[in-house]
């Protein structure tokens, strides 16, 4: 893994929710938090830009991403792993929905 070499950065594991950009694809990341009050948990998402260099992550795929210097204007991660490829292709998502 490259992390050794580039020092200690952060890592995150999500979900692709969009690919329709070139060589950038959008990842959503859940995590779970307390209300401050109710204590109650609470499902919360955030989408990061990342630069997939091949464009081999596609819709639905589980992927790794980690921390980089900054790409562009929101671009501040790298792709380094597809972790689990989609069960149902997008072709097919895409297809669903129209």
């Amino acid at each position: 893994m490259l992390s050794k070499d580039r020092g200690n950065r952060k890592e995150k594991i999500g979900v692709v929710v969009s690919d329709k950009m070139n060589k950038t694809i959008t990842v959503r990341v859940d995590w779970v938090a307390h209300h401050s009050v109710y204590q109650k948990i609470q499902r919360r998402a955030t989408k990061f830009k990342a630069h997939d260099e091949n464009r081999s992550a596609k819709v639905g795929d589980t992927v790794r991403i980690q921390e980089t210097r900054p790409l562009s204007k929101t671009k501040r991660w790298r792709l380094v792993e597809i972790v689990k490829k989609a069960s149902i292709p997008a072709a097919v998502i895409a297809a669903e929905e129209a």
